[in-house]
């Protein structure tokens, strides 16, 4: 599928090392001056560790029981600490060019999240100062005021173009969360669209391919005005 300035691919469901040698192979073309490609997926149950996660202290379970539900672990470049990808998580990775503009483009990120909750009924995702990631209204559980997180972001760039992205809660069965402290975040609480649609009496059920079709279309409109070149190489120039 094409738009605007970037390719979309929807991989449908697919095992995370696969997705990750893809995400490789889409990085060095688009490195190399090829056109830029948002790729869309779902994974099996995963756990991932980025480059804050200190060997994976905030696994709160064995690796011999992760292995025992058939959930991997992989190492990974990404920024942040560690996260789940499972299914009913719609997970975008946003092959584009970066540069030096990394703040931004996470900024962008977030926008695009926060279009497409608000297409799909949720019009109080916003970012969080402070942390990476899309949040809804903070809810009080078990007494405390916990933040809502909705949607993970965590992005490594290499020769000037991102890897990795985001993981949005679609139908994602959370009770996978508490395999870690997810982000290392003591204070906040992973939530997902038909979570909230259920706790605010929405009487509807999300699909994956709703949230696809809405995110898609916000990260159209959020990177209709981006500057796509690469930065030139050191030396280049008259």
């Amino acid at each position: 599928m094409t738009r605007a300035d970037f390719d979309i691919l929807d991989l449908g469901v697919m095992p995370y090392r696969a997705a990750w040698d893809l995400q490789k192979q889409h990085h060095a073309r688009v490195a190399g001056g090829g056109r830029p490609t948002l790729l869309l997926v779902e994974h099996p149950p995963v756990l991932t560790l980025g480059r804050k996660a200190r060997e994976g202290e905030n696994i709160v379970v064995t690796r011999e029981y992760l292995a025992a539900q058939s959930i991997d672990v992989f190492e990974v470049e990404r920024g942040g600490d560690v996260t789940y990808h499972g299914p009913g998580q719609l997970v975008a990775y946003a092959i584009f060019p970066v540069g030096r503009r990394v703040r931004d483009f996470l900024r962008l990120l977030e926008q695009s999240v926060v279009e497409a909750l608000g297409t799909l009924g949720l019009p109080d995702a916003r970012p969080n100062p402070g942390y990476a990631g899309v949040y809804l209204q903070d809810r009080e559980v078990n007494g405390l005021e916990r933040h809502q997180k909705i949607c993970s972001i965590g992005v490594a760039v290499k020769q000037h173009v991102a890897l990795h992205g985001i993981g949005l809660n679609v139908t994602t069965n959370l009770d996978h969360f508490n395999l870690i402290v997810p982000c290392g975040l003591t204070d906040t609480q992973m939530t997902s669209v038909q979570r909230e649609y259920d706790l605010r009496g929405r009487n509807s059920t999300i699909e994956i391919k709703d949230a696809k079709e809405a995110l898609a279309d916000a990260f159209v409109r959020t990177f209709q005005t981006y500057d796509w070149s690469l930065p030139a190489p050191a030396g280049a120039g008259s």
